[in-house]
C-alpha cells in the first residue's frame, strides 16, 4: 500500500465515524430537549439503527458485491445522507424528524461495511495494516464529541437552552457531503461477485452459518450476544440525556473517554485472551456492563462524578472484551467457508434484533420512570440494565464451557 493510499483510507475512516459520532451520541438529548419526544419516540428513533443493520446486508450483498464499485456506492450513499441530515436539521417536531432519520440510517449502515471493503481491497496483509487505518475512525468519533462540547459548546446548559444541539445535524451533514465527494477519489473497489453468478437470499444474509447453532457452546454465546445488546441499547439511548440532566458539564466531550478506553483495551485484548481464554474474557466483558450501570445508578455530577466517569471509561472493556472477543470466537468456530456468513449472522442478530429489542425496552423503562417533563428516576432506570446484564452473565457462566481458540486468530482478529 502506498503512502497516498494510506492517507486516503485514513481520511475516509476519520470522516465515516466523525459523521456518526457527530449526531448519534447526542440524539437522545436532542429529541428530549428540542422535539420534546417521549421515551417511546426516542426508542423509535434509535431503533432506526437496527432497521438499517437489518437492511444493510441486502444493499451490500445485492448491489455492492455484484453490480457497482464499492467506493462509488459509498459516495452516493453519503451524498444522499448529507441531504437527509439537512432535513433532520430543519425538522420541527418528531413526526417530521422520524422519516428522515429512518431513511438516513438505511443509507448509512451499509457504509460501515463499504469502508471496510474499500480498505481491505488495498491491503496485502490486513492483520497488520487494517488497525492502523481503522483507528482513525475512533479518532474521528472522539474529535466530533470534543468539538460539540468544547469548541461549539452545543451541549452546555446555555447551548441546550438555545436548542443548539440541532446544529449537530448540520455538522454531520457537511462531513457527509465531504466524504461523499471524496469517495469518488478513493481507490477502485470492483464488485466481488461476477455478474453472471446467482446470489441467493441465504448468501446475502449469511443464513448458511445457522448450522453453527447446532454447537451448544456457540448457541449459548449467540443467545447471550442478543440478550447483552438489551443493556447496550440503554447506553446508546440514555447515557447522554442522563449526563446532561444530572448536570455534568460537557457530557458529549466526556463520553469520548469511552472511545479512548476502547483503543487502549483493544491493545490489551490479545494478551488477556490468550492468557485467560474465551470464557473468562467474555465474562469480564459482561460483568463490566453490570458494574458500569451500577456506577451510573449511584453516581452524580457532584461528589459522585468519579463514578460516572469510571462508568464511561468501562466502555472499552464492555465493548472489546465481549463484542470483539465474540467476533474472534465466531471466526474460530465458522471455519474458512462460513467466516463471512457467520460474522454477518452475528451482526444481524446483535445490532439488528438484539438492539432493536433493547431500544424498545429502554424507551418503555424511560417513560415508566419519568418524574416530570424533563426529569427521570435515573437510579431505577440504570439498575434495570445492570440487572439484565447480571442475569445474562450468570446464564453464560452456567451453560458455556471453556474451549480453546488459536492464538494466531486472536492476534489477527484483534488487529
Amino acid at each position: 500500500m502506498t503512502s497516498a493510499t494510506r492517507v486516503k483510507l485514513s481520511a475516509m475512516m476519520f470522516l465515516e465515524f466523525f459523521i456518526w459520532g457527530g449526531w448519534f451520541v447526542t440524539l437522545g438529548t436532542f429529541l428530549g430537549t428540542n422535539l420534546q419526544a417521549t421515551g417511546a419516540q426516542t426508542a423509535a428513533a434509535f431503533s432506526t439503527q437496527s432497521f438499517g443493520a437489518i437492511i444493510a446486508p441486502f444493499i451490500i450483498g445485492l448491489i455492492a458485491d455484484k453490480y457497482f464499485n464499492a467506493e462509488r456506492i459509498l459516495g452516493i450513499l453519503h451524498l444522499l445522507g448529507a441531504g437527509l441530515m439537512y432535513m433532520m436539521f430543519r425538522a420541527e417536531d418528531f413526526a417530521q424528524f422520524y422519516p428522515y432519520v429512518f431513511a438516513y440510517m438505511v443509507a448509512y449502515m451499509p457504509t460501515l461495511a463499504l469502508v471496510n471493503s474499500v480498505s481491505f481491497n488495498q491491503m496485502t496483509d490486513p492483520a497488520k495494516e487494517f488497525s492502523v487505518i481503522r483507528v482513525w475512525g475512533t479518532v474521528g468519533w472522539i474529535v466530533a464529541g470534543l468539538a460539540i462540547s468544547y469548541l461549539f459548546l452545543w451541549d452546555s446548559a446555555e447551548g441546550l437552552a438555545q436548542g443548539a444541539l440541532r446544529n449537530t445535524f448540520l455538522l454531520s451533514g457537511i462531513a457527509s457531503a465531504l466524504l461523499g465527494l471524496f469517495s469518488f477519489a478513493l481507490p477502485a473497489t470492483p464488485p466481488k461477485i461476477p455478474k453472471g453468478e446467482k446470489l441467493s437470499v441465504s448468501d446475502v444474509l449469511g443464513l448458511d452459518a445457522l448450522r453453527l447453532l447446532k454447537n451448544r457452546n456457540f448457541l449459548v454465546f449467540f443467545l447471550s450476544s442478543i440478550l447483552i445488546c438489551i443493556p447496550l441499547a440503554f447506553y446508546y439511548q440514555n447515557a447522554n440525556p442522563f449526563l446532561a440532566e444530572v448536570g455534568m458539564e460537557n457530557p458529549t466531550g466526556k463520553m469520548t473517554i469511552g472511545q479512548i478506553s476502547e483503543v487502549l483495551f483493544m491493545l490489551l485484548l490479545p494478551i488477556f485472551f490468550t492468557r485467560f481464554g474465551i470464557k473468562k474474557t467474555l465474562l469480564v466483558g459482561m460483568l463490566a456492563w453490570v458494574l458500569r450501570y451500577a456506577l451510573f445508578a449511584f453516581g452524580d455530577a457532584g461528589s459522585g462524578a468519579y463514578m460516572l466517569l469510571l462508568g464511561i471509561a468501562l466502555h472499552g472493556i464492555c465493548y472489546d472484551f465481549f463484542f470483539v472477543s465474540g467476533q474472534i470466537y465466531t471466526d474460530s468456530k465458522a471455519g474458512p467457508r462460513y467466516k463471512s456468513a457467520a460474522q454477518g449472522m452475528i451482526t444481524l442478530a446483535t445490532y439488528g434484533v438484539g438492539m432493536l429489542i433493547g431500544f424498545w425496552v429502554a424507551g418503555l423503562v424511560s417513560d415508566a420512570y419519568l418524574l416530570t417533563d424533563q426529569t427521570h428516576d435515573w437510579k431505577s432506570i440504570w439498575l434495570i440494565p445492570s440487572g439484565i446484564a447480571l442475569l445474562v452473565t450468570v446464564l453464560f457462566l452456567l451453560f458455556f464451557k471453556e474451549e480453546g481458540v488459536a492464538k494466531q486468530e486472536v492476534v489477527e482478529q484483534a488487529a
